[in-house]
């Protein structure tokens, strides 16, 4: 017996020596390696909190302004559970982007990937990612929106604000909008009882999005998997269905519906699911956070509100009150196009992109990050940089107009990313924020219903919902 202690004490003490040895190679071979500058925190947790906390005040961006100030526009922390080098530099995100698949592979925080799914189009890799990218794409571009899309977005925003009272909650209804706008298109579901129970569950979702993925410790990730369980059990039942439904030769032009046909090869019912989870988040989330900024914006800006007003008005006078925008009204608005692109700018929805390293990778300035490491592309800090856009934090639409001071912002400018994960949607999330603008300035007057700091960034749980109070106004008077 005692031999046989002697022999597991033996045991583990020599397993305890390989993994010190190990650690101490790892260490070694990172103090060999020049990585940029920067800390990572403390033991396990790193700098996770700081960023988690920043993101929650009015500062949109306090973590990334500070650890740039000490260290440059690379630097080293430690989030998520992960060693991982920050980028705000504009020419190592192209890189980045550009190299996708060679140096670099898409690669999300455990709290996102298991809200979203193993099989969302943000987590694909190769040639399945190209291939629903694809998909995707060809039912969100222009002709798509133009001949099928464009006369549902008129129609469902219209039935939204014609529901709205004299004081909304803005983001709250923009959330509507888009969702019910989403399901429409990827699942032909009209708003309903359904409709609004499954939009309930998806807040929940969201909020687990940017928290420790550790069920124990975080009540709020808790419930947001509870309730992603739920919205894969309601999604689950309508794939089904509509499976045996195109058995039949039913077969409906949506997104659902080409995922069916399967094109090149069929989806298991939970490839599907967790394809529209992802497509549903994306729709809902961030065109409902863009219009309610861009609200904000135009509100506290009386002069870019006036002038979208007659943009708008123009066109609303070639039209009875009850005919819906058409294609070439929308390509009519170019003030219109300057706010979208400056709310973009400033509210940075997708601020930035996760990628690990495939490889060692040498980067800008003689750094090296270690293979296996995180990368994170800071969108939000380029667009909020003074050295590319003159008072970089002042909303002013202006500066997208012909010859404006931000025509050689071009390679700087990145609100929906870039390179083989371009997100699809950005056309289709253009139209809905026009369509959304067009009905609510030649509809309503409004005013904030009480000073709301409104927080820019919107995967955190708003506490500021911006009320507005609203009156109805005739565009004839």
């Amino acid at each position: 017996m005692a031999f046989s202690i002697a022999i597991a004490l033996l045991s583990i003490s020599l397993t305890a020596l390989l993994l010190l040895l190990l650690l101490l190679l790892r260490a070694s071979r990172r103090r060999r390696i020049p990585l940029p500058p920067g800390t990572l925190g403390l033991p396990l947790v790193g700098e996770t909190l700081q960023l988690i906390s920043a993101y929650k005040t009015e500062n949109p961006e306090p973590f990334i302004d500070e650890r740039v100030g000490r260290f440059g526009t690379l630097f080293t922390t430690h989030v998520f559970g992960e060693p991982t080098v920050f980028s705000a530099d504009p020419e190592t995100n192209r890189f980045i982007l550009q190299n996708e698949g060679r140096l670099f592979e898409c690669s999300y925080p455990g709290s996102i990937a298991n809200l979203l799914g193993k099989h969302s189009l943000l987590l694909m890799t190769g040639g399945l990612h190209k291939r629903m990218h694809s998909l995707t794409m060809s039912f969100a571009n222009s002709s798509i929106i133009r001949d099928h899309l464009l006369v549902d977005i008129d129609r469902l925003v219209r039935l939204n604000l014609d529901s709205w009272s004299d004081r909304i909650l803005l983001m709250e209804e923009a959330k509507k909008i888009t969702f019910e706008l989403t399901v429409k298109q990827l699942m032909s579901y009209d708003p309903g009882d359904w409709t609004e129970s499954l939009r309930k569950e998806y807040v929940l979702v969201i909020e687990g999005f940017f928290t420790l993925p550790f069920p124990l410790f975080s009540a709020t990730y808790r419930r947001a998997i509870k309730a992603r369980t739920k919205v894969a059990e309601a999604l689950t039942l309508v794939v089904r269905r509509r499976r045996k439904e195109s058995e039949t030769g039913a077969k409906k032009e949506d997104m659902l519906g080409a995922l069916l046909a399967g094109d090149g090869g069929g989806f298991s019912d939970e490839e599907i699911v967790d394809f529209l989870v992802a497509l549903l988040v994306a729709g809902y989330e961030t065109t409902s956070t863009i219009m309610t900024l861009a609200v904000k914006f135009l509100t506290e800006t009386p002069l870019a509100l006036a002038q979208l007003k007659e943009e708008h008005e123009k066109i609303r006078a070639n039209k009875n009150r009850s005919e819906g925008l058409q294609w070439n009204d929308y390509k009519s608005m170019p003030f219109t196009q300057c706010v979208i692109n400056e709310t973009l700018r400033v509210a940075n929805i997708i601020s930035g992109v996760f990628r690990r390293t495939m490889t060692d990778v040498q980067i800008k300035a003689g750094y090296m990050i270690p293979k296996g490491w995180k990368v994170f592309a800071s969108f939000r800090a380029v667009h909020l940089d003074h050295e590319y856009f003159k008072e970089a934090r002042t909303f002013n639409p202006w500066r997208w107009q012909s010859n404006g001071a931000s025509s050689s912002a071009v390679n700087v400018y990145t609100p929906f990313g870039g390179g083989p994960r371009l997100c699809p949607g950005y056309e289709l999330a253009r139209v809905e924020i026009a369509v959304f603008l067009h009905h609510l300035v030649t509809s309503f007057s409004w005013a904030p219903a009480e000073e709301d700091k409104l927080v820019f960034f919107p995967t955190t749980r708003m506490q500021k919902r911006y009320p507005i109070n609203l009156q109805r106004r005739n565009i004839s008077s």
